[in-house]
């Protein structure tokens, strides 16, 4: 058999992974495409390997560790795909390309009063989290927020864990009733 023929199949297998990586948008394509890039690849060492006649067959012990790295690819290809679409519910790569974690807009409570701008500190960093309120002398009235800069979300608010159990228990126990468990709230 002539050396051209497994060669032209390889080059057509590379093509098409190339293709495949470029072209396509969901991950688990990708990652086949990036198989058949390395089977393209293999290919090349075995024919070398039976072309050359080499005795050591150094291309076909080539070929093993390529397929045992690729083995190693797909298992670490694939805990990353699945840990990406648990945490965004999604393997489509083009809304995949930030790195930061997709944040949840704040639900808006008609009912709730604005605690207006923050003091800024020493720094100009604006103040966030749990232990930051407004300075004593700010209006709690919806018109004094109306010029202060977005508010910045508290890591843990972004998740709505601590947004909505905070909401939840308000909603059942109103600051200065009777049954508040909340110890000196009630003013």
């Amino acid at each position: 058999m002539h050396v051209v023929y497994p060669l032209v199949v390889s080059a057509l297998l590379f093509s098409i992974g190339v293709y495949g990586v470029l072209a396509r948008r969901n991950t688990i394509l990708v990652l086949m495409s990036v198989e058949i890039m390395l089977n393209a690849v293999n290919l090349n060492l075995v024919v070398f390997d039976v072309w050359l006649r080499d005795r050591l067959h150094s291309g076909q012990v080539l070929t093993l560790f390529v397929i045992v790295i690729a083995a190693a690819e797909v298992g670490l290809g694939l805990a990353i795909v699945l840990a990406l679409y648990r945490n965004r519910q999604t393997i489509d790569l083009d809304r995949l390309r930030s790195l930061s974690e997709p944040t949840e807009p704040e639900p808006t409570d008609p009912g709730a009063t604005n605690p207006g701008p923050v003091d800024p500190g020493p720094d100009g960093i604006q103040p966030t989290g749990p232990g930051s309120a407004a300075p004593a002398g700010a209006a709690l009235s919806g018109e004094a927020g109306a010029h202060s800069p977005p508010r910045t979300q508290n890591p843990a608010e972004t998740r709505g864990h601590t947004l909505a159990a905070t909401r939840t228990r308000q909603s059942r126990f109103p600051a200065g009733s009777e049954t508040d468990p909340r110890p000196g709230d009630a003013s």
